[in-house]
């Protein structure tokens, strides 16, 4: 069972979800109300909690020669859901599998190709560990976004209130 959250902690990982690479400790204490020093201390316990797994770059696969991007819906018995969903993984031009909690399609793949060449053969792939694919659906855009929870009202009233200027002015210091 995880851990109850503090406002700083709610904070932190609100901004680090806007942008981990480019947010410093320093202008998240300065956003958060608290000293840089207390920033790394909460951040480092929240990756030894298991809270914070890891720091992943966002990919524009197409700018990356990866123009085909496709969610693959598979259903699969429960009891086999671990097994497939390991065998899944391992196919070239798979980066993402999520095994759903109901459902009888209960398990989404995306991939990425260059062509349909790369696309049929992880389609065959999969059809040769013994699942059936569902449906497929073909991404036109995704867009992420932080937990809003994770940030004190306050600091995103704050925000809110800034004019364009005065954020690039802080975005700079």
């Amino acid at each position: 069972m995880g851990r109850d959250l503090d406002d700083v902690d709610r904070s932190i990982l609100y901004l680090l979800q806007r942008d981990a690479r480019g947010t410093t400790a320093e202008a998240m204490g300065d956003k958060v109300g608290v000293s840089a020093s207390t920033i790394r201390n909460r951040i480092d316990q929240l990756e030894d909690d298991g809270i914070i797994k890891g720091y992943h770059p966002e990919i524009d696969y197409e700018a990356a020669n990866l123009p085909l991007q496709i969610t693959f819906v598979i259903s699969v018995l429960p009891t086999e859901l671990q097994n497939y969903s390991e065998q899944i993984r391992q196919i070239q031009g798979v980066i993402d599998v999520r095994e759903m909690l109901t459902g009888r399609r209960n398990v989404h793949v995306d991939v990425v190709g260059t062509n349909s060449r790369d696309v049929t053969r992880i389609t065959d792939a999969i059809h040769e560990i013994g699942v059936q694919i569902e449906s497929s659906e073909m991404m036109r855009q995704r867009y992420v976004q932080p937990f809003n929870h994770f940030f004190l009202q306050s600091a995103e009233k704050d925000a809110r209130d800034k004019t364009p200027d005065e954020e690039d002015e802080s975005a700079t210091e």
